[in-house]
C-alpha cells in the first residue's frame, strides 16, 4: 500500500471530527516519516562513506608499502651491479699492474744477465744507470776500456 492510501485509511478511523486537525496532523506525521527516513539514508551513506575511506586509507598504504619495497629491490639490484663492476674493474686494474710489474722484472733480469756476461767478458769498468718505469725502460751505459 501507498503512503497516501494509508493516511487516509488512517484519517477515516482514527481522525477526530475536525478535518482540518487531521490534515494537519497527518502532514506533521510525514515530515516526522521523511525526517526518520532521511536519518537512516544519511547515516547509511555515512557507513559506507566510512567504509569506502578505510578501504582507500588501507589501499593507499599497500601502494606505499609495494612502492618502498620496489624501490628496495631497485637499490639492492643496483648496489649488486655497482660491486660487481667495481670488482672487475679491480681485477683488470691488478692484472695491468702484474703484467707490467712481469715485464719490468723479465727486462731487468735480460739487462742484469747481459751486463753480467758482458762484465765477465770484459776486465774494463763498465757505469751504468737504468730506471725501469711501468711501460718504458731508460738504460744509459758507460764503458771505459783500461
Amino acid at each position: 500500500m501507498d503512503i497516501q492510501t494509508e493516511s487516509t485509511a488512517l484519517s477515516e478511523e482514527t481522525c477526530p471530527v475536525d478535518n482540518e486537525q487531521c490534515v494537519k496532523l497527518e502532514k506533521t506525521a510525514v515530515k516526522i516519516q521523511s525526517w526518520w527516513r532521511g536519518n537512516m539514508v544519511r547515516r547509511t551513506l555515512l557507513h559506507a562513506a566510512l567504509g569506502a575511506w578505510a578501504i582507500q586509507c588501507w589501499w593507499r598504504s599497500m601502494q606505499t608499502k609495494m612502492l618502498e619495497q620496489r624501490r628496495c629491490l631497485a637499490l639492492k639490484l643496483y648496489t649488486c651491479q655497482e660491486w660487481a663492476v667495481v670488482k672487475v674493474q679491480a681485477h683488470v686494474r691488478m692484472w695491468q699492474t702484474r703484467r707490467r710489474f712481469l715485464q719490468a722484472r723479465q727486462a731487468a733480469r735480460i739487462i742484469q744477465s747481459h751486463w753480467r756476461w758482458h762484465a765477465s767478458q770484459t776486465r774494463g769498468m763498465i757505469r751504468g744507470r737504468y730506471e725501469v718505469k711501468a711501460s718504458q725502460l731508460e738504460l744509459d751505459i758507460e764503458i771505459l776500456m783500461t
